[in-house]
């Protein structure tokens, strides 16, 4: 039976306290010794690396200049209208109000500062207000083609706002000028 001194150490003092204070040696996990970074003999480095092979060649590089990328879904072709429809359906599902925004060049650049951080084609100008009470998608369509034919050489964007955390939780480009269809 264990005395009421020791049950009264392992009590108050952690376990690992109490087991050097009841030995005069305390073992010291070993250190792990790691392999060289390089070795001299490439056969052994070239088994240790990963390679696609044949797949190489069927990589692709995208030029940036020529194939701009444009928020989410950019990498799609035009979205359908019955597209557009579902996704704005998930905005409302989700609970976030809707709201569409307008701009001639559509991409982030660098023209008046050039500070760190700072970009301009951040923030395009907002068509109307948002779209607050909003229930239905078809409402959302309807704004874009009033937008499309006031501002037929701009970008135009859906965003999915929510107003409980007040941040931008969405945005797709619904639709390209002409003229950036055929850069």
């Amino acid at each position: 039976m264990a005395s009421s001194a020791a049950i009264t150490r392992s009590l108050v003092a952690p376990p690992m306290l109490v087991a050097a204070a009841a030995s005069d040696t305390v073992r010291v996990p070993a250190l792990l010794t790691l392999p060289p970074l390089f070795s001299a003999n490439q056969t052994e480095w070239s088994l240790k690396t990963t390679s696609n092979g044949s797949r190489l060649q069927c990589m692709q590089v995208v030029d940036p200049l020529k194939n701009l990328r444009y928020e989410t879904l950019s990498y799609l072709p035009p979205l359908s209208p019955e597209a557009i429809a579902k996704e704005v359906e998930h905005l409302l599902q989700k609970g976030w109000i809707p709201c569409l925004e307008f701009d001639k060049v559509g991409v982030l650049y660098r023209k008046h500062l050039k500070l760190c951080g700072y970009y301009d084609g951040r923030y395009w100008t907002m068509w109307k207000l948002p779209m607050f009470g909003c229930q239905d998608p078809a409402q959302v369509l309807a704004e874009i083609e009033e937008c499309k034919k006031a501002y037929p050489d701009c970008f135009i964007r859906v965003l999915g706002f929510d107003n409980i955390r007040q941040v931008q939780c969405s945005g797709f480009v619904v639709y390209k000028p002409t003229t950036a269809l055929s850069s």
